[in-house]
């Protein structure tokens, strides 16, 4: 076997790994968002509609609602940077790592009583989904949105505009349809279970996402450092 033919053989292995744990946690990811939304009442992951129903709100005059959602939007933000530092800082098991962060913060809002803290359970859920962001950046350099599914319908469509003019490399676009199908089907999963199980249903969603941490910790270390984007040095002054 060539050296040549080695190589595109692992990478292979690693786009096809790469889409299997990006949909399995999309899935997870979708099944978050919609028992998030039907428990609080507004979105634990979307932060443009809530900028957007943030700001319906203060025309209303509905400041405490607006706040409530504007601070939604820090939580979305500390997350995704808590997802990072663990991610980089506490072991090279990256996505396991995280995605057992995730768990446990959606444990944790699950057993938050719904009478006294409306608010706690919804702002932890919001913090999992920050975090889940920081679990797969890319696959061999193509960027994958894990909670926001919106960039990869747009980076679908852009790739079917090249690709009817003349462009016939897909490979970067028609992955982006892995996430959004997850999470399509995750959301749908969520929203029958919140139906039937209420407020307990974040402990099934805490549970799966343990689930796939502990298939990702089968994963070997170089595979699951290749998922996210390496952390540059800051340039040194002449």
């Amino acid at each position: 076997m060539t050296r040549d033919r080695r190589r595109r053989i692992i990478r292979k292995r690693r786009t096809l790994t790469g889409l299997a744990l990006v949909a399995a946690i999309s899935f997870v990811a979708g099944m978050t968002d919609a028992v998030g939304l039907l428990l609080s009442g507004d979105f634990v992951s979307f932060m443009t509609g809530n900028t957007t129903r943030a700001a319906l709100a203060f025309s209303a005059s509905d400041y405490a609602h607006a706040l409530i959602l504007f601070a939604a939007l820090w939580v979305f933000i500390i997350g995704n940077a808590l997802g990072i530092v663990l991610a980089h800082t506490v072991s090279a098991r990256r996505t396991f790592v995280v995605l057992a962060g995730v768990s446990i913060v959606l444990g944790l809002a699950s057993t938050v009583p719904s009478i006294g803290y409306p608010r706690l359970q919804f702002y932890l859920v919001v913090l999992s989904m920050g975090m889940i962001n920081a679990t797969v950046e890319h696959i061999e350099g193509l960027p994958i949105g894990l909670t926001y599914v919106t960039g990869a319908l747009s980076r679908f469509g852009r790739g079917i505009g090249r690709w009817l003019i003349g462009d016939r490399n897909p490979a970067g676009w028609v992955i982006q349809t892995v996430p959004w199908t997850g999470m399509a089907c995750g959301a749908v999963t969520g929203a029958f279970l919140t139906k039937y199980a209420g407020s307990d249903a974040l402990w099934v969603v805490s549970m799966l996402a343990l689930t796939v941490a502990l298939a990702t910790a089968l994963l070997p270390r170089p595979l699951q450092l290749h998922f996210q984007q390496p952390i540059l040095p800051a340039r040194r002054r002449a």
